[in-house]
């Protein structure tokens, strides 16, 4: 049994999402939540709610027989969004782009048993 919840539009550039994700794929998701709690880096807060959602939404089609200690993180990646570009004034009249890059977060959480 799997479930996904995919996070979209996500304001932080897709390098610096997949560093996080990279730490939990594959982890049970008791660990994994844990794991991005006491991370430093601001990705990890998408991450944990994409998650939850991923597992709320196992629980939702498995029913009350399906507990969050029996799921672990089966696919976890992180897709280029659109950017958004602004630009800057620079020297003698000139402008430069800035990049403002977004991300689209799938996660997907399986039953460990099955």
């Amino acid at each position: 049994m799997q479930a996904r919840a995919v996070a979209r539009y996500v304001r932080t550039s897709p390098r610096k999402m997949r560093r996080v994700v990279d730490m939990v794929r594959g982890e049970p998701v008791q660990k994994a939540l844990n794991i991005l709690s006491f991370m430093s880096q601001t990705a990890s807060i998408p991450v944990i709610k994409t998650i939850q959602s991923a597992s709320a939404n196992a629980i939702n089609i498995a029913g009350p027989n399906l507990h969050i200690e029996d799921l672990y993180v089966k696919e976890a990646y992180v897709n280029q969004g659109p950017t958004l570009r602004r630009f800057r004034p620079r020297a003698m009249g000139r402008a430069s782009r800035i990049r403002k890059r977004t991300s689209h977060l799938t996660i997907v959480v399986a039953d460990r048993q099955a």
